[in-house]
C-alpha cells in the first residue's frame, strides 16, 4: 500500500536557551551560558519546515511542551503559586531548576521510535515514545510527548502509541535519532536498523552511550516487526567520544540509501551484510559512505555533515540532502557534499541548505528538529489533520510566535518570575491554533 512520510516537526519553545545541560553534545558544551534568541529559533524552526513543503513535501509540527516544569518543581517540595515556584527553584536548586527550563523537546527525532504498519504483524503503525533517561532534563518529557502522539494518532484500530519504556539504565532509549529505516519506498516493507552504544550494565569510558542494545530488542518485539527485517548494530565508541551522541550525528537513511561516516558503525561490514540479507527480495540497500580522509569525525560533528534529512522530492530521480548551512561553510564537508551530489548516477544528486543555526548551537540539526511517520491514506485520514502543516497554519504559528516569544533570553534572564506568566498564556493561546485540547498542558489541568 502506498504511503507518504510526515516530517513531523517539533516548535522551538519560549524558553529556548543555553544550559549546557546535554554531556557529550559538544555544540552544547560549547555554547552554554551564551544569550539565546527565542523567537529567532522558533521562527528558524517554521521557516525550515515552510522550505520543505514548498519543495512538496509533507510537513507536520508538534507542539512545545510547558517549561519551566511547575508540576514537576512541585514534586521536589516547592510551593506557593507557580512564580513562587519558579523563584524558589531558581534560587535553591539551579540544577533542578534548569532541567525543568529546558526546551530540549523541540527535537523531535527523540520523541519516539516509529515503525510503519508495512512493517509491523497486527498491520498497525506503532510508535514507541522514548525514555531519554540518560539526561535530567529529557527524563521529563515522556508523559507529554505521549500525550501528544495520542493526540496526533488517535485511532486505536491503526495506530498503537506505546509508553515509554521503564526509565532505567539498561533500558536507555533515544527514540528515532538511534533508529533508521530502509526500503524501496515509505509504504513498502522495509528493514529497520536500530543503533546502539552499549549493552546494559556494560561500563564504559569517555561520553555516555545513549541507547543499549536491550533498549532496542524491546522496542523491535513490542512493535511486532516482522521476522528477519531488523537488523541491531552497534555504534563506534570513537564517534560517541568525538560528539556523536545519538547515531543521527554520523549515519542518515532514506529508502534505498544509507549515507554513513566510514567510523560511524563498530563493524561496518557487518552492517552492510546483514541490511544486504533483511533486504533481499524488497529492495537493493545502496551505501554511501564519507571516507574519514575526506571528512574527519570532527568535521563530521560540528558542520553535522549527517544530521542532515534525506529526501525524495517529487519526480526526481535521486534523493536530496537537506543540510545546515554550516556543512556549507565547513570546506571539507561542502567539498565532500559537491562531490557527491556532481557524480554520475549519485543516489543524492541535489542539496539544499537551511537556517537553523539558534538551534545548530544548543546541537541540534535539520534531523534532530523532526519525527517521520509514513502514513497510508486510511492512517492520515485518521491522523488528526490540524497536525499537518499548510499556509494558513504556519501563518498562525508565525503570528503566535512573534506575539509571545521574547526576543533575547540572557543568562540572567532565565531567574524572571514573569517567565512562567508568559509561557502559560502563549501555550493556552497554542491549544487553540494545534488540535490539543483545553487540558493538554499541566498547568491547564491544575
Amino acid at each position: 500500500m502506498s504511503a507518504v512520510e510526515t516530517n513531523f516537526d517539533g516548535l522551538v519553545g519560549l524558553t529556548h536557551n543555553y544550559a549546557g545541560l546535554s554531556e557529550g553534545n559538544l555544540a552544547s558544551l560549547r555554547n552554554a551560558n551564551m544569550a539565546a534568541r527565542p523567537r529567532e529559533a522558533a521562527l528558524q524552526g517554521l521557516a525550515k519546515m515552510q522550505r520543505l513543503r514548498g519543495l512538496g513535501l509533507s510537513q507536520g509540527v508538534l507542539p512545545p511542551h510547558e517549561r519551566p516544569n511547575i508540576a514537576w518543581l512541585r514534586t521536589l517540595g516547592f510551593g506557593g503559586t507557580d512564580a513562587q515556584v519558579w523563584e524558589r527553584a531558581w534560587r535553591d536548586e539551579q540544577t533542578m531548576a534548569r532541567a525543568a527550563l529546558s526546551s530540549s523537546a523541540m527535537w523531535a527525532a527523540n520523541a519516539a521510535t516509529i515503525s510503519p504498519s508495512s512493517d509491523c504483524d497486527d498491520g498497525r503503525l506503532h510508535a514507541s515514545v522514548a525514555n531519554l533517561q540518560t539526561m535530567l532534563h529529557r527524563i521529563l518529557e515522556a508523559e507529554q510527548t505521549e500525550r501528544t502522539l495520542r493526540r496526533l494518532m488517535p485511532d486505536h484500530a491503526r495506530f498503537a502509541v506505546h509508553p515509554a519504556l521503564l526509565a532505567h539504565d539498561a533500558l536507555s532509549d533515544e527514540g528515532a535519532a538511534n533508529h533508521m529505516r530502509m526500503a524501496a519506498s515509505a509504504g513498502a516493507p522495509g528493514v529497520e536498523i536500530f543503533v546502539y552504544g552499549r549493552k546494559a550494565g556494560e561500563p564504559r569510558s569517555g561520553f555516555p552511550a545513549r541507547q543499549t542494545l536491550e533498549a532496542c530488542q524491546a522496542l523491535a518485539r513490542r512493535h511486532g516487526l516482522l521476522g528477519g527485517r531488523t537488523v541491531h548494530a552497534r555504534q563506534s565508541s570513537a564517534a560517541i567520544d568525538a560528539g556523536a551522541f545519538h547515531n543521527d550525528v554520523v549515519a542518515v537513511a532514506h529508502e534505498h540509501v544509507l549515507f554513513h561516516h566510514e567510523d560511524a558503525f563498530a563493524d561496518k561490514a557487518a552492517l552492510h551484510s546483514e541490511v544486504r540479507a533483511a533486504a533481499a527480495g524488497l529492495f537493493e540497500p545502496v551505501f554511501v559512505e564519507v571516507p574519514r580522509a575526506r571528512v574527519g569525525l570532527e568535521d563530521a560533528v560540528s558542520s553535522y555533515l549527517f544530521n542532515s534529512q534525506l529526501v525524495r522530492l517529487p519526480g526526481a530521480s535521486s534523493l536530496t540532502l537537506i543540510a545546515p548551512t554550516e556543512v556549507r561553510e565547513n570546506n571539507r564537508a561542502a567539498d565532500f557534499v559537491r562531490d557527491m551530489v556532481d557524480a554520475p548516477g549519485a543516489a543524492i544528486g541535489s542539496v539544499e541548505y537551511v537556517e537553523v543555526r539558534e538551534s545548530m548551537r544548543n546541537g541540534g540539526g535539520p534531523a534532530c528538529l523532526r519525527l517521520r511517520i509514513a502514513m497510508n491514506a486510511q492512517e492520515r485520514a485518521a491522523a488528526a489533520a490540524g497536525f499537518f502543516l499548510d499556509d494558513a497554519l504556519a501563518a498562525k504559528l508565525e503570528n503566535w510566535i512573534k506575539a509571545h516569544y521574547r526576543e533575547e533570553l540572557a543568562p540572567d534572564d532565565l531567574a524572571d518570575p514573569a517567565l512562567v506568566g508568559e509561557t502559560q498564556t502563549a501555550l493556552d493561546e497554542l491549544t487553540s491554533i494545534l488540535p490539543l485540547g483545553a487540558d493538554f498542558y499541566p498547568f491547564q489541568r491544575n
